[in-house]
């Protein structure tokens, strides 16, 4: 079952689709499966990966409307290592046709569930605003991961943005939570940058990311050659930062799934230490002897 997380922040301009293309190629360097979902109309994830967004016979739009499966629209570009559900301005056509309908929120979850036994990640790149899409991506997710700049309106928006998640928690998903909140476009010149770095990590403690992503020449100029940064300059600054945030977070899911292992270890001595069996007494299941 896939982990699956949307990459979402209501301020434009962080980046945010540079995190959802880097993370699943840099994940995908390290043999975990990965799909990269594309749900903003600009198809700026889908372009990055290498995609050609105007020529696409299926797209995420189709299977929202129910036009397709989901297995049918997913593509598998031949130079990365992740798959893609690809998006292009027709999803914005299909936002305005999913607002009249009922359990319109449920789509993108409904549709994903239908491959998440082939994937470890899933990961849902948001539109910079809040509407029926984000709406899905938040209802089909467990965690949010919010890239943000340090600066100072990057608080204003988190503010915003965690209203919202609080908002779609207790009325749709109740899983849904703060997965991680990754420096973005760090400079590491700049006051301004430490200071507001160091009140997130103040307020927010582990769920900031250690890695923290540079501002970059190199990652800035990949998406115009259709490649993650690991593919077209894995030794830049750029890509050493998205390979160690894939090793966080596998470490962090590691982390988790042992901790969960061990609560599960003690509630099961709990729960013998409360019903302890009588000395001598039958073993329930035992087969009664022939006379």
């Amino acid at each position: 079952m896939a982990k699956v997380i949307a990459i979402a922040n209501q301020k434009g301009g962080v980046g945010k689709t540079t995190t959802a293309i880097n993370l699943s190629a840099a994940l995908g360097e390290t043999q975990r499966s990965v799909l990269l979902v594309d749900m903003d109309p600009q198809g700026n994830a889908t372009t990055g990966s290498g995609v050609e967004k105007e020529s696409l016979e299926l797209s995420v739009c189709d299977v929202l409307l129910g036009g397709c499966s989901c297995e049918e629209a997913i593509c598998s570009p031949e130079h990365v290592k992740y798959d893609v559900l690809p998006s292009n301005a027709d999803l914005t056509a299909a936002e305005v046709q999913l607002m009249p309908q009922r359990g319109r929120e449920r789509r993108l979850a409904q549709a994903l569930a239908e491959v998440s036994d082939k994937y470890e990640y899933i990961y849902i790149d948001c539109p910079p605003s809040l509407n029926v899409l984000t709406l899905n991506a938040f209802v089909a997710a467990q965690g949010v991961l919010i890239p943000m700049q340090c600066e100072y309106y990057a608080l204003e928006g988190l503010s915003s943005l965690l209203r919202t998640i609080k908002q779609v928690q207790a009325s749709v998903n109740p899983k849904l939570g703060i997965e991680g909140i990754l420096r973005t476009m760090f400079d590491g010149r700049l006051k301004l940058g430490h200071e507001v770095s160091n009140q997130l990590i103040e307020h927010f403690e582990s769920k900031v990311y250690r890695t923290i992503i540079p501002r970059n020449t190199r990652l800035a100029e990949a998406p115009s050659f259709g490649q993650p940064i690991v593919y077209y300059d894995k030794s830049s600054r750029g890509s050493i930062a998205y390979l160690a945030l894939a090793g966080e977070i596998i470490r962090r899911e590691v982390s988790r799934q042992a901790a969960l292992q061990q609560g599960a270890q003690q509630e099961r001595s709990a729960e013998s230490e409360q019903h302890p069996k009588e000395p001598g007494a039958e073993p329930e299941n035992r087969v009664a002897p022939s006379v």
